[in-house]
């Protein structure tokens, strides 16, 4: 069996994509008072500190910038991971009366995100709390759409989302991967 890989973002895509999210975080908000920007570990909190760099660019504010790890959160836990690896919470900051932006790197069933969102409410209660991802690929079991996006892909649920930034993969692409029969 072997696997097709089909590139969809290249590293000027990508960034292309942060810098249209950053502007439309900005613009929504009137402005960068009173955010926060919150990624889930690891990739969507790579994103969030590049979202961030892109606010600070646009609007000359230095947002902070907090690492949310969700793994006890998960309805899957065992399935999983017997031993599953917990990374740290990093969120040093008042998030009340926040407006949150909340940052992944793939939006697939809204599981993730169900998660995340018990995670942060158990650190205060913002203003609100809206969604950043760089792909939205369909196929949602829970009632969770983004408000921001940077590629709306349509999937098969036999496909797999790639996303790798230089941070954690010493890259930046995002691919389709599909087992093909040889």
């Amino acid at each position: 069996m072997s696997v097709k890989r089909t590139t969809i973002l290249t590293k000027e895509e990508i960034n292309r994509a942060i810098t249209r999210i950053s502007h439309e975080i900005v613009e929504r908000n009137k402005g960068s008072r009173e955010l926060a920007i919150v990624g889930i570990r690891n990739r969507g909190y790579f994103l969030a500190e590049r979202i961030a760099a892109s606010i600070n660019q646009i609007d000359g504010a230095k947002l902070p910038v907090g690492a949310l790890d969700i793994t006890l959160y998960r309805d899957d836990l065992r399935v999983v991971s017997e031993q599953p690896i917990i990374h740290k919470t990093e969120i040093d900051f008042d998030i009340e009366e926040k407006n949150v932006i909340l940052v992944d790197d793939v939006l697939y069933t809204g599981r993730t995100i169900r998660c995340a969102l018990d995670a942060l409410i158990d650190f205060g209660r913002p203003r609100t709390i809206q969604l950043a991802v760089l792909i939205d690929r369909g196929h949602r079991e829970l009632p969770i759409r983004a408000d921001y996006v940077g590629k709306n892909l349509p999937t098969s649920q036999k496909q797999a989302v790639q996303v790798k930034l230089e941070e954690a993969d010493d890259e930046d692409s995002v691919f389709i991967e599909e087992k093909q029969d040889a």
